[in-house]
Order: C-alpha cells, then sequence, then structure tokens
C-alpha cells in the first residue's frame, strides 16, 4: 500500500490522514488475527469430529458383535425348543405305533380264540343233535306207554281221559287257589317286613328332618280401602278407571256392598299382586285417571318381575343348586304367585327338594342332583306362555328342563314323577315318593269337601261291591277302610283272599294319596240266655 504525501499540506489534514491510515492498518491486523483463529479453530473442529466419528464406530462395531450375539443366543434357543417338539411328537408317534401294535395282537388273539370257540361250539352242536334224536326216540316210546297206561286207566275207572282231567282240573282249582293266595299273602308279608321296613325307616327319618311351613292360597285377594269415597275414585266417570285397570292388569274388580273393601278375582296370582300393588299405589298417590294407571301397572309389572328373579335366586342359593338357566330361575321365582289344592307351589317345591336331598343321602345317592330334580319337578305347572295348555305340567316341565341343558336323570325325574314317561333312574321314584309326602301330609292341602266325601263313599262302595260283606266304614280321612263280612258267608281264609282282592280293586280303579289299610273283621257270636 503507498501513501503519497503532500508535503505541501497543512497540519490538519495530515492528522486526519494518520488517522485513517493508522485505523486502515489496525483493520487489517484484526483480520489477519481473526483468520488465524479460524483456522485453529476449524482444526480443532475437525480433529474433534474425527474422535466422534473413531468413537461412533467402536460403539457401532460393539453394538453388532452383541446383536450378533444376542441373534446366535435366540437360534439355539428356538433350535432346543423345535428339538424338544419334535422329540414329543416322535414319542407320542411311538406311543400310538405301540398301541396299534397291542391292538393287532389282541384282535389276532381273539380271532384265535374265536375260531377255537367256534370250533368247540360245533363240536358241542353235534353231541347236542345226537341227543336230541336219542331224546326223540325217547319221546316217542314214552307216548306209546303213555297211552297204553290211559287205555288202562280208563277201563279201570269207566272214564275217559277227558273226563278224568276235567274232574282233576276242577278238584284242584280251588285248591291251587286258596295256595296261590297263601303264597302271595305270604310273598307280601315277608316284603312288608324287610322292604316296607326299610322304606318306611327312610321315610320316617326324612320327614323328622324335614319341617315346613303351610300356605293356603285362593283365587282371591281382598284390597281394604281407608274409606268408601274411594271407591267412587277407583270406578271413575262411566267406569272408565275400572275398566281401564281390569284391562291392564287382566284381573276383575268386585265392587260390592263390602264396607271398606273392593275384591280382586283372578286365577293368576302374578296378575292379581300386579292389581293390588298397583292399586295401593294409585289410592296412595291420590291421581287415578286411564294414563296413570296404565304408568302404574307397567311400573309394577317390572317390579314383580324383578321380585321373581331375586326369589328365583334366593332359593337356590338356599337350596345350595349352582349353575341353573336363568328362564328356570324364573320358573322357580313364578312359582311363589302359584298353587296346586291350595299348597303354595315353591313351597311345596322347597319341601320336596328338601326330602329329596336327605332321601338321596339316605339311600347313598347324589343328593345335590337329587335337590335339583325336586325343586323342578312342577316347573310344568308355572308355564312360560299361555300357548300350550293340553300337554301334562310333567311332560311340560321336561321340555323345559331338556331345552336348558339339565341333567338327563334330572329330566327322566322331571317327566317320571306322575308316571307319564318310564323311570330310568332311581333318583325318580325318589321325587315321585317325596311329592306324594309333601302333598299327602296332614295340613298339606285343601280339598274341596264334596270330592274328599265322594272319595269316602267310593272306598266304602269298593268293598260292598264283594260277595259277603255286610258293611264298610272309611276312617281316618280315607286312609283305613274297615270290612264287616257275615261269619256264616265267609271263611277265615276266604276273609284273607277278601282283604287282598279289596286292596288290589282300590290299587287299581281308585286315586288316592298316600296309602289305604284294609282291614277285614270277621266275628262269630254264641249267645244263650240264663233263665
Amino acid at each position: 500500500m503507498w501513501v503519497f504525501i503532500d508535503l505541501d499540506m497543512d497540519t490538519t489534514t495530515f492528522a486526519i490522514l494518520s488517522l485513517f491510515i493508522g485505523a486502515v492498518l489496525g483493520f487489517v491486523i484484526t483480520a489477519v488475527i481473526q483468520k488465524k483463529k479460524s483456522n485453529s479453530a476449524l482444526n480443532a473442529a475437525q480433529k474433534e469430529a474425527q474422535s466422534i466419528l473413531r468413537d461412533a464406530e467402536k460403539e457401532a462395531e460393539q453394538i453388532k458383535k452383541d446383536k450378533i450375539f444376542q441373534a446366535k443366543e435366540k437360534f439355539l434357543e428356538l433350535k432346543a425348543e423345535h428339538e424338544k417338539v419334535i422329540l414329543s411328537k416322535d414319542k407320542k408317534i411311538d406311543e400310538a405305533e405301540k398301541r396299534v401294535r397291542d391292538k393287532e395282537s389282541q384282535v389276532s388273539a381273539e380271532i384265535k380264540k374265536n375260531q377255537s370257540l367256534k370250533d368247540s361250539l360245533e363240536k358241542e352242536l353235534e353231541t347236542l343233535n345226537k341227543r336230541l334224536e336219542r331224546i326223540e326216540k325217547r319221546e316217542e316210546e314214552l307216548e306209546r306207554l303213555h297211552q297204553s297206561q290211559v287205555q288202562q286207566l280208563e277201563v279201570l275207572s269207566g272214564l275217559s281221559a277227558e273226563e278224568a282231567k276235567s274232574e282233576l282240573v276242577n278238584s284242584l282249582k280251588e285248591k291251587a287257589k286258596t295256595d296261590a293266595m297263601a303264597f302271595v299273602q305270604n310273598a307280601l308279608e315277608e316284603a312288608k317286613l324287610t322292604a316296607q321296613q326299610e322304606a318306611k325307616k327312610v321315610v320316617i327319618k326324612t320327614i323328622q328332618r324335614i319341617g315346613t311351613e303351610e300356605a293356603v292360597e285362593n283365587c282371591v285377594s281382598v284390597f281394604n280401602l281407608e274409606s268408601d269415597d274411594v271407591k267412587g275414585r277407583i270406578i271413575g266417570r262411566e267406569g272408565r278407571n275400572i275398566r281401564a285397570i281390569e284391562a291392564a292388569t287382566g284381573v276383575e274388580i268386585i265392587v260390592d256392598d263390602t264396607p271398606e273393601a273392593i275384591i280382586l278375582s283372578c286365577f293368576d296370582s302374578v296378575r292379581r299382586e300386579v292389581a293390588r300393588l298397583s292399586l295401593h299405589r294409585l289410592v296412595t298417590d291420590g291421581r287415578i285417571h286411564p294414563a296413570r294407571i296404565e304408568e302404574v301397572v307397567q311400573k309394577t309389572e317390572k317390579q314383580i318381575n324383578e321380585e321373581i328373579i331375586e326369589v328365583g335366586k334366593r332359593t337356590i342359593i338356599d337350596l345350595g343348586i349352582h349353575g341353573l338357566h336363568p328362564e328356570l330361575v324364573k320358573a322357580v321365582g313364578r312359582m311363589k304367585y302359584r298353587s296346586s289344592y291350595g299348597q303354595n307351589l315353591l313351597q311345596h317345591s322347597r319341601e320336596v327338594a328338601k326330602l329329596c336331598g336327605v332321601m338321596a343321602s339316605e339311600l347313598g345317592l347324589n343328593p345335590k342332583l337329587a335337590k335339583r330334580a325336586g325343586l323342578l319337578h312342577d316347573i310344568g305347572k308355572v308355564p312360560m306362555n299361555e300357548v300350550d295348555t293340553e300337554t301334562p305340567h310333567a311332560i311340560l316341565g321336561m321340555q323345559w328342563a331338556e331345552k336348558y341343558g339339565e341333567h338327563k336323570e334330572v329330566i327322566n325325574a322331571i317327566g317320571a314323577h306322575h308316571d307319564e314317561i318310564e323311570m330310568t333312574s332311581l333318583i325318580s321314584p325318589i321325587v315321585q315318593v317325596c311329592d306324594a309326602i309333601s302333598g299327602a301330609r296332614p295340613g298339606a292341602r285343601r280339598q274341596v269337601l264334596d270330592s274328599y266325601i265322594q272319595r269316602l263313599k267310593d272306598l266304602e262302595d269298593a268293598a260292598l261291591g264283594f260277595k259277603g260283606v255286610e258293611k264298610a266304614y272309611a276312617i281316618q280321612a280315607g286312609r283305613e277302610l274297615r270290612v264287616i263280612v257275615s261269619s256264616d258267608k265267609v271263611s277265615d281264609d276266604r276273609a284273607s283272599e277278601l282283604s287282598f282282592e279289596i286292596s288290589q280293586k282300590i290299587q287299581t280303579e281308585m286315586t288316592y294319596p298316600g296309602q289305604v289299610k284294609v282291614t277285614v273283621i270277621r266275628e262269630t257270636r254264641s249267645v244263650n240266655i240264663a233263665k
């Protein structure tokens, strides 16, 4: 850089020029220094980058080695598992081949055995044929001898063979009849001393260990009112409220002169309960009109359905029964609102279930299965729909149990507890017996007086139809029949026969709960008067 200085310039200009030159030189020097620093920083950065690259290459190499090692280990594990699977399959194949070889050896042994058996049977058949021929020859000889003896007897007795035969048959018939009756009576007595005694013991133990409450229901319910003024509100203008209630619930409402009460009439206890609760809510609320009636009845029906499910669940929990289908649980709950001969159906089924469980335990059978069958034996009486009304309740209940996957012994016990089908398991007669015990015990069921009197009359008529019977009395609520016979027309032996014949007639021609004891009384009296 060349600087030309004019010597003639003044001092101020020279000073400014000197400052400018100094500033330029300072800038140049600073730029040179910055360049040197930049070069040194660049060199340092390059060195650091090279160092990072070397470290990264080392780390990558190490990761690569680790991954290769892990892959080798995984491969070895998979290989070992594969070898185990192959060994297991080979072992199964060896076992299967062994079983096949054993079967083949058994089949070959059976074939040999059958062949030897066939040979022996053929020999036996030949022997039997020969014996049969000899027997036929002997029969022919015996027939000839018999004919000759018959001819000799006819000559000696003066009777033909047919006449002698008829007289012999007539003479033996009465004796055989008497002997047969005596034999039957002895057999019955012997059976009573053994089987009946044990059966009574089991039944008595079962009854002693079970106690149940009695429930009596009918087809009407009485709804009590606070005052007779409420009757008018229930009837409504021109009877629209009472018609709406009857249409919504299916229950007939009878409003008569009975003070502070109306009568709900319906054979369906569930509907009757829905009507009773709905009326209680309507009367308590005070708003009684058709729209409100429909709303309350719907809510009450929902509440009753929930209560039915809850009752069914509580029942199966109390009895220790598990795994019952939800539809069957509902059926059990609906039993609470059904009755049979005045006996609450749920209470009856619970009683039968407990009796079955105890009796099955006494006999060494499965008590849980017996309880299940006892609880479900009458589910056909609570139909899930009103379509099928012709099928007997035992068959209907059996069909539902089969539909919802019950055990085959439970299905058979339900269908056979009224002898609708044949019994195929030991639980079936237990359910039938326990059903009879629950229904026949005193106070369990309510019978109409006319039917009760008719049953007693039929018992007495069954005995009066026999020859020699003078009087007959049905006592102990029809559980015993006492028959008084004429001593000059009926002998002691005939009295025993008559007792048996009357019991058989009652058993085959009449329907009755429990059993009927037949007692034949033959009395002889000798009367003299001392004067």
